[in-house]
């Protein structure tokens, strides 16, 4: 009988042979990102190499399909729209479903759109995220791959759309002196409270001029008439659309501005000021502030105030106002 040393060497011989023919199979069959992950553990043991491919080939699970569409331009031209990696196929279908992102799209193809005559054309468009508004889409993010036919360029194209919103210029007349009304407001993406005029986004399809009244009612309790009212922004050309756009450069916004004036009590301006309003189910912690119309444009960093005022005073400049809103 040979005896256990005598064997010794030859069970040993036997287990490096074992672990080199595993190595050389495992080598062979897995595909490269393993062999190449095998081959950088080649001076584990055996037992760690084999555990390592285990653990790759469990996580390695198809990834579901992107959902994605090919829609079709009333020129002809084809675009091809993705969602993003944080995008479920409800979320992206509702996003590309929106009056925003149809909105953007009309625009894109309008008269004066980018789309027009043939200059641009539109790739891609990735949609990567959007917020809800209890049940409909307040706020989409995309990126649009967009490209200068002749060149072949690709403009900057990312958008973070909100569709249209108002503002007012309330200007209230009492004892020879022009207050205006603001309402103060935490702003979290500048990190500021900010002196602004009374605003809000207009809802799928609403009235421009009665969302407007609505929103002033809402945020500093003043019941305006919708005949008192004065669209600013209609006095700009034809070719602007009649909106204002505060940020072009990555927001879609357009602005409607509207004036107010009219004449009041002492005892109005002093009720109003510092008065906390807002919806508070909305989280809309707004006060009032009635400061001198002089000073506004001194007062406030908010553009919506700043470009009220310029259009007011050129439209006063030009004649344009009634003689009751001069």
């Amino acid at each position: 009988m040979t005896s256990l040393t005598a064997r010794a060497p030859l069970l040993l011989d036997s287990i490096v042979s074992l672990r080199r023919q595993t190595h050389r199979d495992l080598h062979h069959f897995l595909p490269c990102p393993w062999r190449s992950g095998i081959t950088a553990a080649k001076n584990l043991c055996c037992r760690c190499r084999i555990h390592f491919s285990y653990r790759m080939a469990s996580g390695s699970t198809q990834s579901p399909a992107t959902p994605k569409q090919t829609m079709t331009l009333p020129n002809g031209n084809l675009f091809e729209i993705f969602a993003g990696p944080a995008l479920s196929e409800f979320e992206f279908r509702s996003a590309i479903e929106s009056p925003l992102f149809k909105q953007w799209l009309k625009n894109m193809q309008g008269e004066r759109g980018l789309l027009a005559g043939g200059q641009m054309h539109l790739q891609r468009v990735e949609v990567q995220g959007i917020d809800m508004f209890q049940d409909r889409i307040g706020f989409l993010k995309f990126k649009a791959e967009v490209y200068d036919t002749q060149t072949g360029m690709k403009v900057p194209g990312i958008v973070f759309a909100r569709g249209p919103s108002v503002g007012v210029l309330i200007l209230l007349e009492s004892e020879e002196d022009t207050y205006v009304v603001l309402t103060e407001q935490a702003r979290v993406p500048v990190g500021k409270l900010l002196l602004e005029l009374p605003a809000g986004m207009l809802d799928d399809g609403g009235d421009v001029v009665g969302t407007a009244v609505r929103e002033v009612e809402e945020e500093t309790g003043i019941n305006l008439n919708v005949r008192d009212m004065v669209n600013l922004t209609a006095f700009l050309d034809t070719t602007t659309s009649c909106k204002v756009f505060p940020s072009p450069g990555g927001c879609d916004e357009e602005l409607n501005l509207f004036l107010y004036k009219g004449p009041v009590k002492k005892e109005i301006v002093t009720a109003l000021q510092g008065k906390e309003m807002g919806l508070r189910n909305h989280g809309e912690l707004i006060k009032v502030h009635v400061i001198p119309y002089n000073k506004l444009w001194r007062l406030t960093a908010d553009a919506k105030a700043l470009i009220a005022v310029a259009l007011y005073e050129m439209a006063k400049r030009d004649g344009l106002l009634s003689q009751a809103n001069v």
